[in-house]
């Protein structure tokens, strides 16, 4: 039995971008259910919506990209969730290559975009660092972090939607959540396009939001991959201090006692930690 599509689009004032995108995606997709979910938009977003006879959910206010995903999530009725920009940069040609990572077992296949197709190569830069740190904590490739379009099951999906926050970083955060939970994930080369009008996101403030993200559900699912380099760090150190104090005073100095100490409680705190990560994920399965 073939899988029921919602196609779910966040959009804050991206009436241009919807005149064109919305008649290709009912095209495309007849027989899918399109969500166009109104962040407290100003232009005729409604109307469009209207003209093309696609569901439109409306924010009183805005709420953020996140939160935008999540209302569509809780609204569709597909088996298979597509979240993609509703700016113009994301082909719907490209849906079927998602989809049919879908089809072969993932349970989540992201666009990963192109670094010429950043919006700009300080994002390019930026993305690629977000990947490598994401990937370390993971444990796997994470090729593209940040990239909202991607195809997922709806119900691995809704198990996280406690977890996304409502800005920008929810591809961050459902993302590392699917890696550290063991579901499949996989990823489909794209190249965006330009987006219409102007970008909504902040490359300082929202890049260390992202950061913020990849340490929280870092730590959240896996912890010890972040404690137990601390842990070891401050033993080094410790040790090269007593060796150095040793060495040219013949004691064992208060600086190297702390140091051991602290690596300890580092390391102790990394256990517990870890322990409180499996409950948690015991009732993510619930």
């Amino acid at each position: 039995m073939k899988a029921s599509i919602s196609i779910i689009l966040p959009a804050r004032n991206e009436a241009s971008a919807l005149r064109v995108l919305l008649p290709e995606l009912r095209r495309r997709f007849a027989d899918a259910q399109i969500l166009v979910v109104d962040d407290g938009s100003t232009d005729d977003t409604g109307e469009i919506c209207r003209q093309h006879a696609v569901t439109r959910l409306v924010h009183p206010y805005t709420l953020g990209n996140g939160a935008a995903v999540k209302t569509g999530a809780r609204a569709a009725v597909g088996d298979v969730l597509v979240c993609m920009d509703a700016d113009g940069q994301h082909d719907p040609a490209d849906i079927p290559r998602l989809l049919t990572g879908l089809e072969q077992g993932l349970d989540m296949v992201v666009g990963a975009r192109a670094s010429d197709s950043h919006a700009g190569s300080h994002r390019a830069l930026g993305n690629k660092l977000f990947n490598r740190l994401a990937s370390w904590m993971v444990g796997h490739r994470v090729a593209d972090l940040t990239s909202g379009f991607r195809a997922v099951r709806a119900d691995r999906f809704r198990r996280f939607l406690h977890l996304l926050p409502n800005g920008f970083s929810y591809p961050t955060t459902i993302t590392m959540s699917f890696f550290r939970a063991g579901y499949a994930v996989g990823y489909v080369p794209i190249r965006a396009k330009r987006r219409d009008g102007r970008s909504h996101l902040h490359p300082l403030r929202d890049g260390m939001r992202f950061l913020i993200i990849i340490l929280r559900i870092g730590t959240l699912y896996s912890p010890f991959r972040l404690f137990l380099p601390v842990s070891l760090t401050f033993f080094g150190l410790g040790a090269l201090y007593y060796a150095y104090t040793l060495s040219t005073q013949g004691r064992f100095t208060n600086m190297s006692a702390l140091m051991f100490t602290t690596s300890i409680l580092t390391f102790l705190i990394g256990i517990v930690s870890e322990q409180i990560t499996a409950l948690h994920y015991r009732d993510t399965e619930r």
